[in-house]
């Protein structure tokens, strides 16, 4: 049985991260990590760079039909990006 004052692991670690105000820098980082699961294999080799500033999400890519196509569905990726960390962590994308 617990104990009246303990808690748990995960509770005391989201606490933390609260307290230190980290969960958004968190969840970008999940994000970028999981480029290549939210866009597929194929994009992700055209991808040079991916990175976040001020909750915009920038996408260097190789391949300028590839932007065009992106850009063209940008509301659609932003909708898999937020749903893939479950928040809404990013505001805009930019293909570069």
């Amino acid at each position: 049985m617990r104990k009246a004052d303990t808690i748990s692991l995960k509770d005391s670690i989201e606490a933390m991260l609260r307290a230190y105000k980290l969960n958004g820098k968190l969840s970008e980082v999940q994000l970028i990590a999981s480029w290549e699961k939210i866009m597929g294999k194929a994009i992700a080799m055209k991808t040079q760079e991916v990175f976040v500033r001020n909750r915009k999400l920038f996408v260097r890519l190789t391949s300028a039909p590839l932007k065009h196509e992106l850009n063209m569905a940008k509301a659609k990726v932003l909708t898999l990006i937020n749903a893939e960390v479950g928040e809404s962590v990013i505001d805009d994308v930019v293909f570069l």
